[in-house]
């Protein structure tokens, strides 16, 4: 009998990579997604789909009770760092309360294991590499919201024995990257201004640091964790192991896209400067994987961007708190 596992954010980037390797696995894959980030054709064809959102308690009570599910990838998040300033009641109502319903049915339904996409964003400012043995101290209400799912799964696996595995990506892009987000993603941003002849948005200087990580790297291990007992009840930092700047991206993605483009450089926002991991314990866990250097993983990316073609970068419209909010987000 095949496993049954619900993808949240199945029409997302990150979360239909994950859905095209769970069926590769041989599970039967339900993916619940309201599109609010991600788009239908991005599912796989051999998933069921159900258009909706975890923050709809009631909805997820059902869901829980008619499929009755192994696991639980949980991948549904709106996850824009540094807009989640402005947006606080929206992202602590989609980010936590929405995890806690899965959490809470995953309980009752005992759930075999719970699979959990954190984010990097819940170390804050550290001394990279990062590892998962720091204490984090989060800079944003983002990283906040997926630092307290981990420490409610830590605490419903202690009093009621449901098990998981958080996982803490960072930076990742490829295939699937909503290309007309303006406020994330900034790989997809980059390809997106080229394609439109824009310059390309840097805030600050440029020299920010991050290890970009493609998506076709990290989507098996998130997918395959569940068989790997070593797995069981970790946090573990995925992704690319050599970091750049923000400049040297950019460079970078002109190459992949095969178009020469001008930086125009914005007021410096508030975010963390130097910010990459180290994977050791993803090491020891999965062994070596799949390491694919940042201008093969951006050729990747740019051939399915040209085929996708220009998104319309549109504004979030629910703006709580105007004060700091960066001009550049303003614009049309």
């Amino acid at each position: 009998m095949a496993k049954k596992s619900l993808v949240t954010g199945g029409a997302g980037f990150i979360g239909a990579h994950v859905t095209n390797e769970l069926i590769k696995l041989g599970h039967e894959v339900i993916v619940l997604d309201d599109l609010s980030g991600g788009f239908e054709e991005n599912i796989n064809p051999k998933a069921k789909f159900i258009k909706g959102s975890i923050v709809d308690q009631k909805l997820v009570e059902l869901l829980f009770a008619e499929h009755h599910f192994d696991y639980v990838y949980h991948l549904a998040a709106y996850a824009a760092e540094g807009l989640s300033h402005f947006i606080k009641r929206f992202n602590y109502t989609n980010n936590l309360i929405g995890s806690v319903n899965l959490i809470n049915e995953s309980i009752k339904h005992k759930i075999k294991c719970f699979v959990f996409t954190s984010s990097i964003a819940v170390y804050g400012i550290g001394e990279p590499p990062l590892r998962e043995d720091m204490i984090p101290v989060p800079e944003d209400p983002y990283g906040i919201a997926k630092l307290a799912v981990e420490m409610e799964l830590r605490v419903s696996h202690e009093m009621f024995g449901l098990n998981y595995v958080v996982f803490r990506p960072h930076n990742v892009y490829g295939e699937y990257q909503n290309l007309g987000d303006r406020y994330r993603n900034v790989v997809g941003i980059f390809m997106n201004q080229l394609m439109q002849g824009k310059q390309l948005s840097v805030f600050g200087d440029g020299m920010q640091t991050r290890a970009f990580s493609y998506i076709g790297d990290i989507a098996p291990q998130i997918a395959n964790c569940v068989n790997i007992a070593a797995a069981q009840n970790q946090v573990i930092n995925v992704g690319a192991d050599k970091d750049y700047t923000v400049k040297e991206l950019s460079t970078t993605v002109m190459e992949a896209m095969g178009i020469k483009g001008e930086l125009r450089y914005l007021p410096a926002r508030n975010e963390v400067m130097h910010a990459y991991s180290d994977h050791s314990k993803a090491k020891a866990i999965f062994g070596e994987s799949a390491n694919t250097s940042l201008l093969d993983g951006l050729k990747k990316m740019a051939d399915w961007a040209r085929k996708t073609g220009i998104k319309k970068s549109s504004r979030f419209e629910n703006i709580e708190i105007t004060d700091k909010l960066p001009s550049f987000w303003l614009e049309d």
